[in-house]
């Protein structure tokens, strides 16, 4: 049973940073493309990062710059390093495959950008 918990988010001005884990239990990590997604409210899920088995990376234009994602296979997580946060980054972060999986939803945690 595959089980992604996510943690990090927060409360942040604009300009600010915040850093982002999900742990991944029950399943082999290190073969899996990981990906980060959020949802803002009344917008679709949207993948913003990802991050294959082999470190390949890849951004959405919305968030290239200033956001970077990383895995450390050892521990089974994968992070999302959130710089320069903007209101419009305010959303429920989720991780997930690239290829996302439906039953593998964690609740995700939420990140708000607000001075």
């Amino acid at each position: 049973q595959v089980q992604l918990v996510e943690s990090g988010g927060g409360l942040v001005q604009p300009g600010g940073s915040l850093r982002l884990s999900c742990a991944a239990s029950g399943t082999i990590f290190s073969i899996m493309d990981m990906g980060w997604y959020r949802q803002a409210p009344g917008k679709q899920r949207e993948l913003v990062a990802g991050i294959t088995s082999g470190g390949s990376t890849n951004y959405a234009d919305s968030v290239k710059g200033r956001f970077t994602i990383s895995r450390d296979n050892a521990k089974r997580t994968v992070y999302l390093q959130m710089n320069s946060l903007k209101p419009e980054d305010t959303a429920v972060y989720y991780c997930n495959l690239i290829r996302a999986v439906a039953r593998y939803w964690g609740q995700g945690t939420q990140v708000t950008v607000s001075s």
